[in-house]
């Protein structure tokens, strides 16, 4: 029987701290798999999203199996791609590009990382109204996540209020009108809802800050990240003094990684053995 073998990569700016390389190729040993996943920094590369053409071309060449696409890739991305899964479409983002007989096929695993990671940590949250931060490709995919999990109303807060029409336009074609809105006044959304969740990249080591002031938390409010490095962000150290329920960007992290393992490789992963890893690499 011939061993599997895998050679993927991620695109993405400022992604030398990111954790999915160690979870894939750690799997991959695991299996039996030759495995290998390098990461591809544009920042590091000194390139922008403009480069993604050259970089596929590139890949192809040199026989990926796949690429991881992120921040701020997954939108761009998709223009370049011979078709998308039914969740890309949807969503309009790709984070999993499958190179296969000379296609390439855009997925999407965030949108299932997100849930996931809901359902193990929020699973019994009140959710009424959610204010979410972030309308871009993770956005989108959380969005969607959001309102599948049964969100009543999604106000969607962006630096582009453009951005956020357009995402709240697309979630209520497909989810029915007024369940997502471009949100307006972010300080009496936040009085009225019950969460909040973190989309944007704000919190990352390379982006300190918060996506919130701090005076609008309280402590009835749950709140959710999906920035992993650190795995405490500001937000959540905030969230947490206040007594708020909390959910951290790991879970996600991970089973989005889950999913675009199985896609890479044909095989079904272990998702218990890849979560315990990747809190082993966080301690």
């Amino acid at each position: 029987m011939s061993k599997i073998t895998v050679l993927a990569g991620l695109i993405g700016a400022g992604i030398q701290a990111s954790r999915t390389p160690a979870l894939h190729e750690h799997e991959g040993d695991a299996q039996g798999m030759r495995y290998l996943y390098r990461l591809i920094d544009l920042d590091a590369l000194k390139l922008d999203s403009s480069a993604l053409p050259d970089l596929l071309i590139a890949a192809e060449r040199m026989s990926f199996t796949g690429l991881n696409i992120t921040f701020p890739c997954k939108q761009a991305v998709i223009p370049l791609l011979d078709e998308l899964s039914p969740e890309a479409r949807g969503i309009g983002a790709v984070n999993t590009v499958v190179l296969k007989n000379g296609k390439r096929i855009g997925h999407n695993t965030d949108c299932l990382g997100f849930a996931e990671g809901f359902r193990r940590g929020l699973g019994d949250v009140s959710r009424r109204h959610v204010v979410q931060m972030g309308a871009g490709g993770a956005g989108a995919a959380v969005a969607h996540a959001l309102l599948a999990e049964g969100v009543g109303t999604l106000s969607i807060f962006d630096v582009e209020a453009s951005r956020a029409e357009a995402l709240a336009n697309n979630l209520n074609q497909q989810f029915g009108a007024s369940r997502a809105r471009a949100g307006q006044d972010l300080a009496s959304a936040m009085v009225e809802a019950d969460g909040l969740v973190n989309t944007t990249p704000m919190g990352m080591a390379k982006l300190p800050g918060m996506p919130v002031p701090v005076e609008l938390l309280r402590s009835e409010l749950w709140v959710a990240e999906i920035v992993y490095f650190p795995l405490e962000t500001e937000l959540l150290r905030n969230a947490r003094a206040l007594g708020c329920r909390t959910l951290d960007g790991g879970t996600m992290a991970v089973f989005q990684a889950v999913k675009a393992f199985e896609l890479f490789s044909g095989v079904a992963p272990d998702a218990q053995r890849m979560l315990t890893h990747f809190q082993s690499m966080n301690h």
